[in-house]
This record gives C-alpha cells, sequence and structure tokens, in this order.
C-alpha cells in the first residue's frame, strides 16, 4: 500500500494504511479539537486507539471506511482481548472507535454506521485509590528546605484543596489566582471554566511560593505560568509526578501515591465530610454526575470497615 503522512493541527500519521483512511481519522480529530474541544492528551489518546484499528484493518486488506462491516470491528476487539487488553482499556477503544464512524455517518461519508450494534465490554465498578486524612497531613507535613522543595509543597497543597487535574495543575496561571479572596479558575477538559475554592492552608502556602520561592526561580525572568522550573518554564506533568513520588518517600507515606490520588482524596474527604455530591461535581469538573457518584461508593465502603471494626456485632 502507498505510505502516507499527513500532519494536521490534532494529529501526525505515518504509517502504510490507505492515505483516504488515514485524512479520514485526520478530519474526525481535527473536529474533536475544533468542535468538541478535547484537550490535547484525549486527542492523543483517540490517535493512537483509531491508528490500532486503521493497523487490524490493513492487516485484514481493507483500505477504505466504506468496506469496515461489523464483523471487522469485532474481529479488532477480539484481537485486543487476545493482547490481554483489559475491559476497561477494550471499551475505551471502542469508544473511540465508535465515535469515529458515527462522524463518518454524519458527513455523509458513510451510509451505515458499522459499530451500531455493537455494545461497550461491561465493566465492574472501579474505587479509585486514596488516602487517609491523617497520610494527607503527613504527606503536607513536609517543610524541606529550598525553593524546589517550597514550591513542591505549595504545588502539593494545592492539589489536595482543589482537587485539580495535573495537566491543570501544570498549567496553572497566576493570573487564574485570586489569593485574596481564596479562590482559582481552572480551565478544564473542554475548555470549561469552573471556579474552585482554595482554603486557608493552600492560600498561605502559595503566597509563600509566590513570594519567596517562586522569583529565586525565575532570576528575573517573565513566566505567565505559576509552578516553574529552575530555567524559567512551565512545569511538566511527569515532572509533577516525580517530585510527588520523592517528597511520598521523604515523608513516609505508603503506597503509591499519583496527583490522581490526591485528587481522590479530595473528593472522598470532602464526601465523607458530608458535602453536596453536585458541589463536588463542580469542583471537580465532571460533566456527568454519574462519574462523581463513584465517591459515594468509597464513603460507604469506609463506613462499612468502621462499623465491622468498631461495632460488638459488626
Amino acid at each position: 500500500m502507498k505510505k502516507g503522512s499527513e500532519k494536521t493541527g490534532a494529529h501526525l500519521v505515518t504509517r502504510h494504511s490507505s492515505l483516504v483512511t488515514d485524512l479520514a481519522v485526520d478530519r474526525f480529530l481535527n473536529h474533536l479539537a475544533a468542535e468538541k474541544g478535547l484537550a490535547k492528551n484525549t486527542l492523543s489518546a483517540y490517535g493512537r486507539d483509531l491508528t490500532a484499528l486503521l493497523d487490524h484493518l490493513e492487516q485484514r486488506r481493507i483500505a477504505r471506511p466504506q468496506d469496515v462491516q461489523g464483523s471487522d470491528v469485532v474481529s479488532f476487539l477480539e484481537a485486543l482481548q487476545g493482547r490481554g487488553l483489559s475491559a476497561r482499556t477494550r471499551a475505551r477503544m471502542l469508544a473511540a472507535v465508535r465515535g469515529f464512524f458515527k462522524f463518518l455517518v454524519r458527513e455523509e461519508v458513510l451510509a451505515a454506521d458499522p459499530t451500531r450494534d455493537l455494545r461497550l465490554p461491561r465493566l465492574g465498578q472501579r474505587l479509585p485509590r486514596s488516602l487517609s486524612p491523617d497520610e494527607v497531613r503527613q504527606l503536607l507535613a513536609n517543610q524541606a528546605d529550598g525553593v524546589l522543595a517550597q514550591r513542591d509543597g505549595a504545588m502539593v497543597e494545592l492539589v489536595y484543596a482543589t482537587g485539580m487535574r495535573v495537566s491543570e495543575a501544570v498549567s496553572l496561571k497566576v493570573n487564574q489566582l485570586n489569593l485574596e479572596a481564596g479562590y482559582l479558575t481552572v480551565l478544564g477538559k473542554g475548555n470549561k471554566e469552573r471556579v474552585v475554592p482554595i482554603g486557608t492552608y493552600a492560600r498561605q502556602r502559595v503566597i509563600d511560593y509566590v513570594q519567596q520561592a517562586r522569583p529565586q526561580l525565575l532570576k528575573g525572568r517573565l513566566s505567565p505560568h505559576l509552578f516553574v522550573t529552575r530555567t524559567g518554564r512551565k512545569l511538566s506533568r511527569q515532572a509533577f509526578w516525580l517530585r510527588l513520588r520523592r517528597l511520598v518517600l521523604q515523608t513516609g507515606v505508603r503506597g503509591t501515591v499519583s496527583p490522581h490520588t490526591l485528587r481522590h482524596a479530595f473528593a472522598t474527604h470532602l464526601v465523607e465530610g458530608g458535602a453536596d455530591l453536585r458541589a463536588v461535581q463542580m469542583m471537580l469538573g465532571h460533566a456527568d454526575i454519574s462519574t462523581t457518584q463513584i465517591y459515594t461508593h468509597v464513603a460507604r465502603d469506609r463506613l462499612r470497615a468502621v462499623h465491622r471494626k468498631f461495632h460488638p456485632r459488626g
């Protein structure tokens, strides 16, 4: 087959499958970027999932979207299962494939959607790992010296105080903060803004970082971003993860703690404390309340554990 390479604002395709199909994928990803406002990481995931589909179709010598049948998509899912991918990963990949073919039907490239009668793999309820309030206090009690330690402490405190995603935290700009009023504006998925309170501890820690450590990191340079490196650049998601990992080792908190663990702890502790689920949904930036409802299961599990441990007939 003819080798194709097309670069667009959302995707880079370099493969050996049909150029027609590659361009259709690029059109779909550009549609998601321009009209749906999906984040860069989400677009990259869609691109990887659809590239896997195109590889499978190429092996079956299918060169055009019009030639794809439901059995071809079933074969693709069976191949994914054969590779040992989880039901959750296969469900995510099928969602990308279904979105692609629905887009082609709307664009009148296809007369019918070959995935119309397919169903997502059945998923079990996956409860997120969280931290106990004592573990959070242990993690946040670290007051090591140095500008990097001060930055990391402010960053971790702020993520726990607001429930921000790691991508939102590292992209946070100084002008999104209102430290006097005690809140910040987050630009989340789909470029949707939400306002989240900061809290007393996080507010003070961020003030100290902005007044003391950040100017030393910038050394007279200008940056719109709140959390910066020694070179004055925006901190990356990977660097945030590594710095948090180092902090976990220093403080002796057990288990794997990721930036997302802090987000889970934020939501779990609010729900366990009696917070309204709709308010938690707004602060997390969840589009659907059903996504937030998982934290009610976490709270119930904790209550059952307490009941079993302390009730005389538990």
